[in-house]
C-alpha cells in the first residue's frame, strides 16, 4: 500500500465516528481463527493469537482471580498470630531487623491491637479485623511463608506480578493468556480492575504484556461508570452501517499487513474492531450488576458504604470468570495497605472495605460450581516489621516493609482447603518453615493450569524466556488438594 492509500486508511478511521472503543489491545481475538481447533503452544514457531490452547497436562484451573493488596497487609495483625510479640509489647526487640526506612525506625516490638481466635473445621487462626474472612477458612490455604527479599514496593510487586524484581516483563496475566489464549471471543482474556481512587504502584506495568506481542496485555475496566468508554456508536452509525464500516476497514488493514506481516501490533489492532463490535452488547451485559438478585448485592456488601465499590469489582470479576474470562486482577489503590504510620485505624479501615466482599467471591463461586476451576487468590508484595515505626504516640504508630516472611491466601483451582501451610519465626519477620518464594508460586499456578513452567517459553532474539527465568520454582504440594 503507498503513502497516499496508508493516509486515506487513517482518515477515513478518524473521520468515521463509530465509537468503537480504543480498548486495550489485548481485548482482541479473530473469530475464524478462535474457531479453529485447539493446539498446544509451540515455544519454536510463534503463534500470536488468543484461540483456545490445549495445556501440557490435565488442568485443575482454568481461570484466576487476584484480589491484589497492593501496599503490604501486616500478617502479624491478620492471619499469623505472634503471642510474642504481645508478651514482648513495647520493649526492645531481641534479634535485628532489616529496616527499609531507617529514620523512622524503632526497635520497640509492636504487639498486635487485635485479637485473634480459631474458625472453622480446620482451626485456622484469623483476626478480629477479618471476619468474614474467618467465614469461608474452610475453603482457603493460607501460605504464612511467603518471601521475595526486596523491601521496596515496585522490585516485589514486579517479583509477584512477573517473576522478576526487574520491570518490563510480561505479567502473570499476559503469561497465562499466551500460554493458553481465551475462553469467549466476545471479552477480553485479561482483565484488571483499578481502583477509582487511583492505581496502584508501577501504574500499567502490572497488567503489562512486556514484550510479549501486545495482544497479551491486560486490558482495563474503569471503575466508574461507563466503565467502557465511546463502546455504543451513534444511532445513525449503528447496525448495517457500521458492519459495512468494519468490512471496508477490515480489508484496508489486511492490505496493510500484507507489507508487514511480523507487526503484531498491527495484527492486534486489526482484530480489535471485530472484537470491540462484539463487546457491544457482550461487554455491557458482563458488568451490568443490575442483573444480580438482591441478597447476590447484599453478600458482596454492595448495599453499604464501606464496601460498595470493592464488592462491585468483586461481582463484575465473577459475572466475567463466569463468561469466559481467563484472568481477573482487582487493585487496591495506591498503597492502601502501605500502613507506616497510624496502622491502628488504617489497616482497620483496609480491611472494613475488602474483607466482606472477598469472602463473598469465595462464596458465591462455590455456591455457583465456579470454585473448583477457578483460582481466588488474595495477598500483597509484602507484609510488616514486628517493630514500631514512627514511634510518636499510640495513634501515629506503624510498621515497616517486610517481604522475608509475610502471608497470603489461595482458594479453589485445586489448591487445598482450609489449614495453613508454612511459618514464619516467633516474631513474624523470617519465613523459616517451608518457604515459599515467588518463583514457586508461579512454578505451583502454572501446574494447576496444566502448564509445565519449563515449556511455557517466548523466543526473543536468542533467548528463551520463561515466566520463572531460570529461577528454580517448585511445585509446593503442600499448598494444593
Amino acid at each position: 500500500m503507498n503513502e497516499a492509500s496508508q493516509f486515506s486508511r487513517r482518515q477515513f478511521v478518524e473521520a468515521a465516528g463509530f465509537g468503537l472503543a480504543p480498548v486495550a489491545l489485548a481485548w482482541l481475538l479473530q473469530k475464524e481463527q478462535a474457531s479453529a481447533a485447539p493446539m498446544k503452544p509451540n515455544i519454536h514457531r510463534q503463534e500470536f493469537t488468543l484461540k483456545a490452547r490445549q495445556p501440557d497436562h490435565e488442568p485443575k484451573a482454568t481461570a484466576m482471580i487476584s484480589l491484589f493488596m497492593q501496599g503490604g497487609p501486616s500478617q502479624v495483625d491478620l492471619l499469623d498470630p505472634k503471642p510474642v510479640l504481645n508478651r514482648l509489647n513495647g520493649q526492645k526487640f531481641p534479634g535485628k531487623i532489616k529496616y527499609d526506612n531507617a529514620a523512622q525506625a524503632s526497635s520497640k516490638t509492636l504487639g498486635s491491637p487485635w485479637k485473634f481466635a480459631k474458625y472453622g473445621e480446620c482451626g485456622t487462626d484469623v483476626s478480629e479485623l477479618l471476619p468474614h474472612t474467618a467465614g469461608v477458612v474452610d475453603d482457603i490455604v493460607v501460605v504464612r511463608s511467603m518471601h521475595t527479599g526486596v523491601n521496596n514496593h515496585g522490585q516485589s510487586i514486579h517479583a509477584m506480578n512477573s517473576g522478576r524484581t526487574q520491570r518490563g516483563r510480561p505479567s502473570l496475566g499476559s503469561w497465562l493468556t499466551y500460554g493458553l489464549g481465551a475462553q469467549t471471543d466476545n471479552l477480553p482474556a485479561f482483565v484488571a480492575l483499578t481502583d477509582p481512587a487511583g492505581i496502584p504502584v508501577e501504574g500499567v506495568l502490572n497488567w503489562s504484556n512486556g514484550w510479549l506481542p501486545s495482544l497479551f496485555q491486560g486490558t482495563v475496566v474503569r471503575p466508574r461508570e461507563p466503565r467502557i468508554l465511546d463502546l455504543t456508536p451513534p444511532d445513525k452509525r449503528s447496525g448495517p452501517v457500521q458492519d459495512e464500516f468494519l468490512r471496508y476497514l477490515k480489508k484496508l488493514n489486511e492490505e496493510h499487513l500484507k507489507q508487514y506481516p511480523e507487526n503484531s501490533d498491527l495484527a492486534a489492532r486489526i482484530a480489535n474492531y471485530q472484537l470491540a463490535a462484539r463487546m457491544q452488547s457482550a461487554a455491557k451485559e458482563a458488568l451490568d450488576i443490575s442483573q444480580e438478585s438482591k441478597s447476590i448485592h447484599q453478600l458482596y456488601g454492595i448495599d453499604q458504604k464501606e464496601t460498595q465499590d470493592y464488592g462491585t469489582r468483586c461481582l463484575i470479576a465473577r459475572r466475567l470468570v463466569e463468561r469466559g474470562v481467563r484472568f481477573v486482577q482487582i487493585f487496591t489503590r495506591n498503597q492502601g495497605w502501605d500502613h507506616h504510620g497510624a496502622i491502628r485505624s488504617r489497616l482497620a479501615y483496609s480491611c472494613q472495605k475488602t474483607d466482606r466482599p472477598a469472602a463473598a467471591l469465595v462464596t458465591d463461586l462455590k455456591q455457583r460450581g465456579l470454585l473448583d476451576s477457578t483460582v481466588v487468590h488474595w495477598g500483597g508484595e509484602m507484609g510488616r516489621l514486628p517493630v514500631i515505626q514512627n514511634d510518636t504516640g499510640p495513634d501515629k504508630v506503624g510498621r515497616d516493609h517486610n517481604t522475608y516472611g509475610f502471608s497470603m491466601w489461595l482458594a479453589g483451582g485445586g489448591f487445598r482447603r482450609g489449614g495453613t501451610y508454612g511459618a514464619t519465626d516467633e516474631f513474624g519477620h523470617h519465613a523459616v518453615e517451608n518457604v515459599v518464594n515467588h518463583f514457586d508460586y508461579h512454578a505451583t499456578l502454572l501446574d494447576q493450569f496444566g502448564i509445565s513452567p519449563d515449556k511455557l517459553g517466548f523466543k526473543r532474539g536468542t533467548r528463551e524466556e520463561t515466566l520463572l527465568d531460570g529461577q528454580p520454582g517448585k511445585i509446593v504440594e503442600g499448598i494444593l488438594g
